[in-house]
C-alpha cells in the first residue's frame, strides 16, 4: 500500500524505538536538536493493552498534534491482540504500526520480540493481523536469533509479507549490542529484498553515530533506502541534523547547546 513511507526523501532518517527513553518529551527534544524523517514510540505491549487497558501501557502511546509521521512500536504473541491493539493505535491518529520482532529483552522474548524469529508462523499471523486496521505495518527485526546465518531465511519470511518498511538492526538476538554491527552483509540484504520484495523499503540499524555516517553507508551500500540512529543520540542529540544545519543551530561549544536542550526539557 502507498503511504507516508513512500514520500519520504531517500535515504531517510528515524529515530529508533527506545524502551524508557523514546516518549513524547525525549521526540521534542530531538526535534529540537534537528529532526529524524520518522519517529518511533517507545514499545507498547498489545496483549497488555487488550486485557488491562491504557493503563497496561503506561503512557507510551501519548503524542502530540504535530508530531508527524509518528509510528507506534508495537509487540506480542499473540495475533488477535495484534488485530484489536492495531485497530487503536489507527483511532489514535498514529502514521503506522512498526511491529518489534527483534528486542531480546527477557520481558519480550517470553511471546513476542525476537521469540518470533523462532516462531515465523506467529510473526506471519500477527502482520496479516495488523494489517487489517488499515494503517501500513511495518518490521523492526534482527539478523537470527542466536546464529548470523539465519539471515537469509528469516528475512525471506518476512519480505514475502508485502511489508512497507523492513528494519534490520544488523545482529542476533545473541549478540546483543556485544560484537560490531554486521555492515558485510547490507548488499545481500539489499539484493534479498530486492529479489522478494522490491516494493518494501529497507532501512539500516545498528553501531550509526549520526547522519553523516549513515549517509556514507548509503553510499557505499545502495539500495538502502533508510537510516535509523538509536544509542547514536545519547553521544550527540544533534545526530540527526546536516552538519551545516548542526553547526548553524546555535554558536559556542556543543556542551553549551547540549546545556540548551537540557533547559529546554
Amino acid at each position: 500500500m502507498m503511504s507516508f513511507w513512500n514520500d519520504l526523501p531517500q535515504p531517510f532518517f528515524v529515530l529508533a524505538p527506545m524502551e524508557a527513553v523514546t516518549d513524547v518529551v525525549f521526540r521534542h527534544v530531538v526535534e529540537r536538536a534537528g529532526a529524524p524523517d520518522v519517529f518511533f514510540t517507545e514499545f507498547a505491549n498489545a496483549t497488555g493493552w487488550v486485557h488491562a487497558g491504557d493503563r497496561a501501557i503506561a503512557g507510551r502511546l501519548i503524542k502530540t498534534d504535530d508530531e508527524y509521521p509518528l509510528v507506534a512500536q508495537i509487540w506480542g504473541g499473540e495475533p488477535g491482540d495484534m488485530e484489536q491493539f492495531a485497530q487503536h493505535c489507527t483511532r489514535l491518529g498514529f502514521a503506522g504500526v512498526d511491529i518489534n520482532m527483534g528486542c531480546p529483552a527477557k520481558s519480550a522474548i517470553k511471546s513476542g520480540g525476537a521469540a518470533l524469529i523462532r516462531n515465523p508462523d506467529v510473526a506471519v499471523a500477527a502482520i496479516a493481523a495488523a494489517k487489517t486496521a488499515g494503517l501500513p505495518v511495518s518490521v523492526k527485526t534482527r539478523l537470527g536469533y542466536s546464529a548470523v546465518d539465519e539471515w537469509r531465511a528469516w528475512l525471506t519470511t518476512l519480505l514475502q509479507q508485502d511489508i512497507v518498511n523492513l528494519t534490520i538492526h544488523l545482529r542476533t538476538k545473541k549478540e546483543m549490542s556485544k560484537v560490531a554491527a554486521h555492515y558485510e552483509l547490507i548488499d545481500d540484504i539489499v539484493a534479498l529484498r530486492d529479489a522478494i520484495a522490491p516494493q518494501t523499503l529497507l532501512t539500516i540499524n545498528g553501531d550509526i553515530r549520526d547522519r553523516a555516517h549513515g549517509m556514507a553507508l548509503v553510499a557505499a551500500h545502495p539500495g538502502v533506502n533508510g537510516v535509523m540512529i538509536g544509542r547514536g543520540v545519547f553521544a550527540d542529540p544533534f545526530c540527526f541534523a546536516p552538519r551545516a544545519d548542526n553547526i548553524a543551530q546555535g554558536s559556542g561549544s556543543l556542551a553549551q547547546r547540549n546545556f540548551a536542550l537540557l533547559r529546554y526539557h
